[in-house]
């Protein structure tokens, strides 16, 4: 008679969780940031706030931080789907619609703003299986370990509330800084199990959610990263604007791509190793190691 622990093993695969396929879509309309100001307090019918109306077009320009590691967590409940169940195949959809926090201009609520300002609509699907067919399936990244940490002393840096009005958040001045001060934790509790030292962050590649400007400038600055280390993420950000959970699969796939137009090896950057890196209310970050295949 089998034992359990040969039937388990029956059922799980043999390889890695890897990225076999992503696909990306956003609304045919567009509306650019420089006249965005005009356009949204045209169409809710408050251009007389004028005061209001030169805020938010401040807001615009610094495209403040919000963040959403859903797209981190799909990925890490995908992989352990995949890896525990024998050629399973799992689809990952994320979709993200700002109906839910549109409203017109409030100098009472400026949090709201700070939303019409910096979020956009979009999706993804991902599909996300162990033992790639030959041939057949074209793998793009493995999913080789997932992290997830709640940062210290963050309770309501972002908070979403649902409310008459619709989806609500309000947000802490120092969401940059609690993330900046606490990455390199988040990092060796991501790569330390797999006694991968990595010295210098510059030597992997980088899918960081596109939390806004500052995030980003703080995160490159406390790790020392070369500012070329984040030109995927914030060419999302400066296209699509910020996604929520969607945009680190944007990310992924604008990553894959350009790797591929630059002739570079592998789909991350020519680099083998890389890390996923989300955030969101919490304040929780989700932290992936990626390894990068083959073109």
């Amino acid at each position: 008679m089998v034992s359990v622990a040969e039937i388990r093993r029956a059922q799980r695969a043999e390889g890695p969780a890897t990225v076999l396929a992503i696909g990306t879509a956003t609304p045919p309309n567009c509306v650019e940031q420089s006249t965005y100001p005009d356009y949204y307090f045209r169409i809710t019918n408050s251009e007389h706030k004028s005061e209001l109306k030169e805020k938010f077009k401040r807001m615009c320009k610094r495209d403040r931080y919000k963040g959403c590691f859903g797209g981190g967590t799909v990925l890490r409940l995908a992989k352990d789907l995949a890896e525990n169940n024998k050629g399973a195949r799992v689809l990952v959809v994320c979709s993200e619609i700002t109906a839910l926090t549109f409203r017109g201009p409030t100098d009472t609520h400026l949090d709201s703003l700070v939303g019409q300002a910096l979020f956009g609509d979009g999706a993804a699907a991902v599909i996300v299986g162990s033992d790639p067919i030959p041939n057949i399936e074209k793998p793009l990244f493995q999913l080789v370990l997932t992290s997830q940490t709640i940062l210290p002393h963050s309770e309501g840096a972002i908070d979403g509330h649902l409310r008459q009005v619709g989806l609500t958040f309000h947000l802490l001045k120092d969401v940059p800084s609690l993330i900046s001060n606490n990455i390199q934790m988040a990092l060796l509790h991501a790569f330390q199990p797999l006694n991968l030292n990595i010295s210098d962050y510059n030597s992997i590649f980088w899918i960081a959610h596109p939390g806004g400007p500052a995030i980003l400038d703080q995160v490159e600055a406390k790790l020392g990263l070369n500012p070329h280390k984040l030109r995927s993420t914030r060419q999302v950000l400066s296209d699509y604007g910020n996604m929520s959970s969607a945009s680190v699969l944007f990310i992924l796939d604008h990553m894959r791509r350009n790797s591929q137009q630059e002739g570079l090896p592998t789909t991350g950057e020519g680099l083998q190793w890389g890390v996923l890196f989300a955030f969101g209310p919490g304040l929780t970050v989700e932290t992936l190691v990626l390894h990068s295949l083959p073109l």
